[in-house]
């Protein structure tokens, strides 16, 4: 899996000078010891969260008060409690920095570029934040966005969280009811959405999914132009007014932020809905901003003025992960739309003219860039570009070798993992330690994370489940519309006592770094995209020709594709007209991503003796790989029909 050399190693600039070198020497002190080295850097991190937690504070400037205790009940993972007395609020640490420099950087395919100061985005915030005092919204509030990744949807939020609201957001490329299974559970105060997006060149219009999910929300909707009418869309609703309407009437003034607890809600994020509509996961602020500054400063090693890029949608955590950056002073580099049109370049036209310091991505897309022939190493100048990111799925050995074949051979690559549940990583970049070919280089500071087997116990070079054995300030604070915990405590602490089980098939290596060999439930990753298979039955199972549905991940070509199974109605055949009229259901109800790569007809599905479709087994059928527990399935004969299928050869 690795080679017999490390693909990058730290230069002694980087080891002296870097901010994790500083913090360690700072650290140092306020432990009373030198720390030598990373892990013993980590290692007093877990052992006094209180002290690290306090220093991450403190060093990196946070905007509070930090209160008398930093930590209390320590020791019980669900009743853990960070700065209880703590008061901060997201937005101001954000909105810390003023100026005439550029806060925000935007690119909407080849169609739409511009950027804010400052200034600029703070002026524009101030107006919102005054819009929407005004509307009545306040503490606890939902505000509910369907929006591109542009700087109007970072301003939005701000104003939101500087009146301690409540963000939540999606991409414009979900469906109708995609949209609905999520913002319908939290009740939005305000709906916002984009009046149309650019995406491969094709204009997309949402004019029409606007309006309906407008009418089943029930509440105003605020429309903000970008590649339609948005003035036409507003007048055609209710209850509507676009952007420049709505903050018309306002002067920019100095803001004012709502000083509030540290578990105060900030965001709601939504699981993959694998096993019904999507979990709503609610971070605190104080929680996602302290992780979020240890993971920019320390492990990104983000300074002021910094470029930083990722490209992602608003409806993956990684949204709300780039948009923290301003935190640190960086510059943030939105991207909007095909990152290959008009083609492969086009990232790295970007990174290149804007002078990316940190490039974030997603496995799949350097796969792509890997087999697109495309070597950014000999047409691009990416001299400022000092780390790579890469996360959404494992990185293959292949695509880290590619990195510093094709892209550039001095920059650190950090494969990352972590998720939507800790709007953060488990593990990632260590700008102090080399990097090994197909490992990530450790976990992340303050975080006990681990690899167990299935009785409980840690192992080492084995693959086992990922767990984390103490409290850390990420974890949601609860889940939407889950009064007595239960739902938060099954997804995590049902598999073991008083540790959290994220549900990935990990393993550490010999040189202290981690390999992720996927997730260890049924989620779907194509892509690097997590997909829930309810939201694919959702659809499918409208369809008067399909009985039932079953979807899996299969391994393929170092990524996973979607395979979709179908018990057809009596008399059905699944024939291409069948296979097309599938496809569109899913690409527009549901998205683009969850559309499957093959469709393939079966005359039985494997059902518990509860009546509940068995995935998992399906799944480690199609990879050839034994069934655990066959005698819980009312019909395990049906999992022969699974086995050596030519159609997934190929």
């Amino acid at each position: 899996m690795t080679s017999e050399m490390p693909l990058w190693e730290p230069s002694a600039e980087i080891l002296e000078k870097s901010p994790m070198a500083l913090f360690m020497k700072a650290a140092g002190r306020r432990a009373g010891r030198a720390f030598a080295s990373y892990d013993e850097l980590h290692d007093w991190s877990v052992a006094d969260r209180a002290g690290f937690w306090t220093a991450v504070w403190d060093e990196c400037g946070v905007i509070g008060e930090t209160g008398a205790t930093a930590l209390e009940n320590g020791e019980r993972m669900l009743e853990a409690r960070f700065f209880p007395e703590g008061r901060l609020n997201f937005a101001e640490n954000l909105l810390r920095k003023t100026g005439a420099g550029d806060a925000i950087v935007f690119r909407g395919e080849d169609k739409v570029s511009y950027r804010w100061s400052w200034d600029e985005l703070g002026a524009r915030v101030s107006k919102l934040q005054q819009a929407f005092a005004a509307m009545g919204i306040g503490e606890g509030d939902r505000v509910a966005a369907m929006m591109p990744n542009m700087p109007e949807t970072i301003a939005l939020m701000l104003a939101a969280a500087s009146l301690g609201a409540i963000w939540s957001s999606c991409s414009p490329d979900f469906g109708e009811q995609g949209v609905l299974d999520r913002f319908g559970q939290i009740e939005p105060k305000l709906f916002i959405a984009c009046d149309a997006y650019w995406y491969a060149g094709k204009l997309q219009d949402v004019s029409g999914k606007v309006k309906a999910v407008a009418a089943r929300l029930e509440t105003p909707v605020l429309v903000v132009h970008y590649a339609g009418d948005a003035e036409a869309l507003a007048a055609a609703l209710p209850d509507g007014r676009t952007l420049d309407a709505l903050m018309a009437p306002f002067e920019a003034k100095p803001l004012a932020f709502a000083r509030l607890p540290f578990r105060h809600p900030l965001y709601i994020l939504f699981s993959s809905g694998t096993t019904g509509v999507p979990k709503c996961i609610v971070h605190s602020a104080g929680g996602t901003l302290l992780q979020h500054l240890k993971e920019h400063s320390l492990h990104c090693g983000l300074v002021e003025d910094d470029r930083l890029f990722y490209f992602t949608t608003c409806g993956w955590m990684m949204w709300n992960w780039l948009v923290s950056g301003l935190a640190v002073g960086a510059t943030l580099c939105l991207f909007d739309g095909s990152p290959f049109h008009p083609d492969g370049n086009v990232l790295f036209d970007y990174a290149e003219a804007e002078r990316f310091a940190v490039f974030g991505t997603s496995a799949k897309y350097i796969d792509a860039v890997r087999k697109g022939g495309f070597t950014p190493v000999t047409t691009h100048d990416l001299s400022n570009l000092r780390l790579l990111t890469s996360t959404g799925s494992p990185l293959s050995p292949e695509g880290f070798s590619f990195v510093y074949e094709g892209i550039k051979p001095d920059v650190q690559l950090a494969s990352i993992s972590g998720g939507t549940d800790i709007v953060s990583c488990f593990v990632l970049g260590i700008p102090l330690k080399p990097v090994w070919r197909g490992e990530i280089q450790g976990p992340g500071l303050g975080l006990a994370m681990d690899v167990w087997n299935e009785d409980g116990h840690p192992v080492r070079e084995e693959k086992g489940e990922l767990v984390c054995t103490r409290a850390f300030p990420s974890m949601p604070v609860m889940f939407w519309n889950d009064p007595d915990g239960a739902k938060y405590r099954a997804a995590y602490f049902e598999r073991f006592d008083n540790v959290w089980c994220h549900g990935d098939f990990a393993e550490w290596t010999s040189h202290g770094g981690i390999i992720i060999h996927g997730r260890s439930d049924a989620t779907l990753n194509p892509g690097g995209v997590r997909i829930g298979t309810a939201e694919i039955y959702n659809q499918v199972e409208q369809l008067e020709e399909i009985a039932e549905a079953l979807c899996i991940g299969q391994d393929f070509d170092d990524d996973v594709r979607v395979v979709l199974f179908v018990r057809l109605a009596p008399g059905i055949v699944l024939d291409e007209a069948l296979e097309k009229k599938i496809r569109t259901k899913i690409r527009t109800g549901a998205s683009p991503r969850h559309v499957p790569a093959r469709i393939i007809a079966v005359a039985d599905i494997p059902r518990t003796k509860s009546g509940k479709i068995v995935e998992l087994a399906v799944r480690e059928v199609v990879h050839g790989r034994p069934v655990k527990n066959k005698e819980a399935l009312a019909n395990p004969e049906a999992l022969a029909l699974f086995a050596d299928l030519p159609a997934l050869r190929s």
